[in-house]
């Protein structure tokens, strides 16, 4: 009890000091000589899970602080609900239908597509990351000499963690050594890739840090029950590691008088991992925290509800460092919204954003995705699912499964539907599918070619609407806006030339499903379709 008191009242003191520290930065800048750029990007965190959005189980007081000196978006979402995809569209400013071999998981980056990193190295910044960049996949295999997000700060790691499931990487001590390397006069930008939320979790890990599991907030498409509670508890534990972390990345900069000319800009790269969030195009699995303060952003305590991609980022970090937009960004600067001192709706132009998925994991024989897109308003989300006939998240494991023959490059087949991290909760739900057949049914089943949900009333995504005749004309009018700028944007798969991404080679460990199963290799039967 005393040691959590303590913890308690440090999470109390550093809440104070960046509260001190922002509310300098605001003042001073004006006269900063160069803006300085920090990028955090926890991995598998959905919206609303941190604290600035009433959600106090998730212990975000770092996060919190950078929502009260700058801007807390309530509207913020990813390309793809999948890691390397989204990354991917993150650096480069580019939809996943844009990218070729990036836009589906776990494959190869092609370096002939520029990305923001680069181009704020070429005009001067001093660049860098820790923890987690553009992963999984690899960049080698797309022509990178070094991994696309830049060089690599990983070499210290921490004696103990708090849990199994946290990684050894000491991101505080690597920040310490990015910033000894950095030469004084240059500006820098570092990305901060917490691996945490990311599955596997020490289970009770939550609870026994004094987590109530009473405070957990479940989503309705998962069971209200005891052991999904527990498990949201590690998630939310490890959501509070992240944030400490960066909480001690901040004073490392207060320390060396960098703070005040630094841009913070916090957020994931996609939902949390359970059943019908992490690469599901509901909301979940695309909706996360976003929050930014710094130099470039006016006045305090601003909540934006304008719809924001976070392929908006990489043209926003080139504005900030005046740096030219390179070809090919879809997306659009956030700068306008930074300045200024208005809340709620603020661009009338941000009227829709879109979204996508491809492969994940192998989790269908043939090595086959589950192509999908999504155009999401204020109001409304509406997914077209383009092969209808495939498990959206994998095949049911199947009765009589083939055994591993090689296990360096093969693993198990064991609860099926291969695209959800295993967890407690997946193996609660099929498990006891006959006891929770509705959420089963929403989160492991086959879907409709069109899927529309009303997210004002129904923001967990359990009332397909696409069937309702009072809607028809939202759905269509969506169906027909989301093809237009696919179109436009060149989806392939609006040209008939969507089976080239089945071809995209995996370079994570793959499953003794039948068909195709070449680790790294192209397959040949759908490169020419």
């Amino acid at each position: 009890m005393i040691k959590r008191r303590k913890n308690i009242i440090s999470f109390l003191l550093l809440f104070s000091m960046l509260v001190c520290c922002f509310t300098g930065s605001a003042q001073q800048k004006t006269a900063v000589p160069h803006i300085n750029i920090l990028f955090a990007i926890s991995d598998d965190q959905s919206y609303p899970h941190a604290s600035a959005y009433g959600q106090k189980i998730f212990q975000t007081p770092v996060f919190d602080s950078i929502a009260a000196n700058g801007i807390l978006f309530t509207n913020a979402f990813v390309a793809a609900p999948q890691c390397s995809p989204s990354r991917a569209a993150i650096l480069t400013g580019r939809h996943i239908w844009q990218l070729e071999e990036a836009g589906t998981h776990a494959s190869l980056f092609p370096d002939k597509f520029p990305v923001f990193t680069d181009a704020l190295e070429r005009s001067g910044y001093f660049i860098g990351y820790t923890g987690k960049p553009w992963d999984p996949g690899n960049f080698q295999a797309g022509g990178w000499k070094r991994n696309p997000v830049g060089p690599e700060y990983n070499a210290r790691k921490l004696r103990s963690t708090p849990t199994t499931g946290i990684s050894k990487t000491d991101y505080v001590a690597n920040f310490q050594d990015f910033l000894s390397a950095k030469p004084d006069a240059q500006p820098f930008f570092f990305w901060f890739g917490a691996q945490e939320p990311h599955r596997n979790y020490e289970e009770g890990s939550g609870a026994a840090a004094g987590l109530s599991p009473d405070s957990i907030e479940v989503p309705s498409f998962l069971p209200d029950q005891g052991l999904v509670r527990n498990d949201m508890l590690d998630y939310a534990l490890e959501i509070r590691w992240f944030d400490t972390q960066l909480g001690k990345m901040l004073q490392l900069l207060k320390e060396r008088g960098e703070l005040a000319n630094t841009v913070v800009v916090v957020t994931s790269d996609n939902g949390m991992p359970f059943p019908y969030a992490k690469a599901n195009l509901q909301e979940y699995g695309i909706h996360v925290p976003l929050a930014v303060c710094g130099p470039v952003v006016t006045g305090k305590h601003r909540r934006i509800d304008d719809l924001i991609s976070l392929t908006d980022l990489a043209p926003t970090f080139l504005d900030i460092a005046q740096v030219d937009h390179f070809k090919g960004i879809t997306g659009k600067t956030l700068l306008p919204l930074f300045s200024g001192s208005r809340s709620g709706l603020v661009d009338p132009s941000r009227s829709f954003v879109l979204a996508g998925r491809e492969r994940h994991s192998h989790a269908r024989p043939d090595n086959l995705g589950y192509p999908a897109r999504a155009i999401r308003t204020a109001r409304y989300l509406l997914i077209e699912n383009f092969k209808t006939d495939r498990w959206p998240l994998g095949d049911p494991a199947p009765l009589d499964p083939k055994p591993v023959t090689d296990k360096t490059d093969m693993k198990p087949i064991l609860e099926g539907y291969e695209d959800i991290d295993d967890s407690p909760t997946k193996s609660f739900i099929i498990r006891n599918r006959k006891l929770y057949p509705d959420l089963f049914q929403l989160g492991f089943a086959k879907r409709e070619q069109v899927e529309l949900y009303d997210i004002s009333k129904d923001p967990d995504c359990m009332h397909d609407l696409s069937n309702d005749s009072a809607l028809k004309k939202v759905r269509d009018s969506l169906k027909k806006r989301l093809e237009q700028e696919l179109t436009i944007q060149g989806d392939p798969r609006m040209n008939g030339r969507g089976d080239l991404f089945d071809s995209y080679p995996r370079f994570g460990l793959m499953r003794p499903f039948d068909g195709f199963k070449e680790r790294g290799k192209y397959n040949p039967a759908y490169q020419k379709k």
